[in-house]
């Protein structure tokens, strides 16, 4: 679980009143190569607007609800998103083969406020792909299921023209099933913020399968 200023882990309670997830963030996938042939997954995470309101008020930014940051505010925000938890591992997985792969650390890292809503931009290199030839995994999920992520579509890819990536989507019911089944026949909307979730957020999360027509 990762909350994503880390100020506002005392007001995670608020942002739903029982059921889990308790954040809701929509996802923008970017499979960005460059011409050095490196490769790398732009992620564009827009936030509900009740989180999104959370943070405004908590920061004391846009207190003027005019949905536009002051270079003050900008900073404010700014310093308070830069470092992520040792903990956290950014909630992407890449694979190859059933293989996860290594991520580099997180580059371009910013925040933006957009009509109203805060959009968390960053970039995680893929610096090793082991087979060139075969197919990419990607998925974008937060383990805890504290944060469900709704992936958009299309998949956009950036720097080739020969790539293409294809959505699979998650088995939702199937997920929750799964979920109640470990939680001893009690549904996932009865979990509180604070109580124990299974780390199955893997299953509510869909697949990008990415192909090239050349090497990867």
């Amino acid at each position: 679980m990762r909350v994503v200023l880390p100020l506002l882990a005392a007001l995670a309670v608020p942002v739903t009143a029982a059921a889990h997830p308790h954040v809701f963030v929509q996802a923008q996938v970017t499979v960005v190569f460059d011409e050095a042939g490196d490769m790398g997954i732009r992620l564009d995470w827009q936030y509900d607007d009740l989180f999104s309101l959370l943070v405004t008020t908590d920061l004391g930014i846009d207190m003027d609800g005019d949905l536009v940051l002051t270079a003050d505010e900008q900073a404010l925000l700014d310093s308070q998103i830069a470092a992520w938890p040792p903990e956290y591992a950014g909630d992407l997985e890449v694979a190859q083969a059933d293989a996860v792969l290594a991520l580099g650390e997180k580059q371009d890292h910013r925040m933006t406020y957009v009509e109203g809503l805060f959009v968390e931009t960053h970039l995680r290199p893929v610096p090793d792909v082991p087979d060139r030839t075969s197919p990419l995994q990607i998925r974008v999920y937060d383990p805890s299921f504290y944060t469900a992520y709704d992936l958009r579509r299309p998949v956009l890819i950036e720097g080739r023209d020969d790539c293409s990536a294809e959505v699979i989507p998650a088995d939702i019911d199937a997920a929750y099933a799964l979920a109640e089944s470990l939680l001893d026949g009690q549904s996932a909307d009865e979990i509180g913020p604070d109580d124990y979730f299974p780390a199955i957020g893997d299953a509510f999360a869909d697949t990008i399968v990415v192909t090239c027509a050349g090497p990867l």
